[in-house]
């Protein structure tokens, strides 16, 4: 889309597309919250159906380009590559978000967050075993692995509806002294004033410029890093992950400013474990099997999302306080854990 373009265009172009989604997400979190409370969603509940579809869909977008393409390698790299710099964001919210305040997993502390992110697990363990089967395992455009899939990701929402009412977990889902359920500013919004009909026009509105941006980044970024000399799995686990990741930070931050820490944790978990659906998507678009055609690279990176998300669940059960530079003892760790991890990618990508 921009090739003939120079650098500082592109760069302009991608900074650009960068505030559209920013402001967006902005709007999707805020329009998300009304909803989730107006149609008895909870925040948990809202994150992981509204907003984390509406916050994914320059994933969509890029998994539908590449699979009518047949260019299933960026449709695999955009679904498994994006979960772990996904979880990262978490340690942005945790760091800017509450900076001295508290750790985000002490004052988002659910039980149902806590599902979410087995629910990520299990989509992403799936994901990996599919890696393995044959291509020829594939009828009527649909693979048992991604049927398999969507089937385990429509029964982890229907549990963690359930789970609104029927833990039996102390003050229903939440833990003690949780911050969880405290509007802040959000109360005082003007969005909460609207009408439903005005709120759900926003949020689409909200939605398609972050589609549209999120392609543009998508696009401009690639030739950016085309321009620098970075391609290949490397593009589509640094810059092409952080550009789409983009609306998870926006729409987490403005979660996080309101009070909202279970609609911002579970846009996060609800993404990630949204994106592996799209496998299914790519396999109806392609005709093809998509999953056995994974590099190790892609692997390794759904390996590196699992073991962020194991992270982040030891902290939401055991709500540590204290803090290691203005972030919590959990973010912490997933900071480290996925320099490391990144430090491995490349040298995979390197060895290969």
């Amino acid at each position: 889309m921009f090739h003939s373009l120079s650098l500082p265009l592109l760069l302009l172009i991608f900074v650009a597309a960068s505030a559209a989604v920013w402001f967006a997400g902005i709007q999707l979190s805020n329009t998300t919250d009304v909803l989730s409370s107006r149609f008895g969603f909870g925040q948990a509940l809202g994150g992981i159906i509204l907003l984390a579809i509406a916050t994914n869909l320059p994933e969509i977008a890029i998994t539908t380009s590449a699979a009518l393409s047949h260019n299933l390698g960026i449709a695999i790299g955009n679904i498994l590559g994006g979960i772990a710099i996904q979880t990262v964001v978490l340690v942005l919210l945790d760091i800017i978000g509450l900076w001295k305040e508290d750790a985000l997993t002490y004052a988002a502390a659910s039980l149902q967050l806590v599902l979410e992110g087995g629910l990520v697990i299990a989509v992403l363990i799936i994901s990996i075993m599919g890696t393995q089967l044959p291509r020829s395992l594939i009828f009527a455009r649909i693979t048992p692995v991604g049927l398999l899939i969507t089937i385990t990701w429509i029964a982890g929402v229907w549990l963690l509806g359930k789970a609104r009412t029927d833990l039996p977990w102390q003050e229903k889902g939440r833990a003690p002294g949780t911050l969880t359920g405290q509007r802040g500013d959000m109360t005082k919004d003007t969005t909460q004033q609207w009408s439903t009909t005005r709120v759900i026009v926003v949020f689409l509105i909200a939605a398609i410029i972050t589609l549209i941006a999120g392609v543009v980044l998508e696009e401009s970024g690639n030739d950016i890093a085309t321009h620098i000399g970075l391609s290949g799995v490397l593009f589509g686990s640094t810059v092409l992950a952080a550009a789409t990741s983009l609306p998870e930070l926006s729409t987490g931050l403005a979660s996080v400013k309101a009070g909202a820490y279970n609609l911002a944790f579970s846009d996060i978990f609800g993404g990630n474990a949204f994106l592996p659906v799209l496998f299914l998507l790519a396999n109806l678009l392609s005709g093809q099997a998509v999953l056995p055609e994974a590099k190790n690279t892609d692997i390794y990176l759904a390996g590196l999302g699992i073991l962020l998300t194991v992270i982040y669940i030891y902290g939401l059960i055991f709500r540590p306080r204290r803090q290691i530079l203005h972030m919590g003892i959990d973010s912490f760790l997933v900071i480290i854990v996925y320099a490391v991890g990144i430090v491995g990618l490349f040298a995979i990508a390197g060895g290969g």
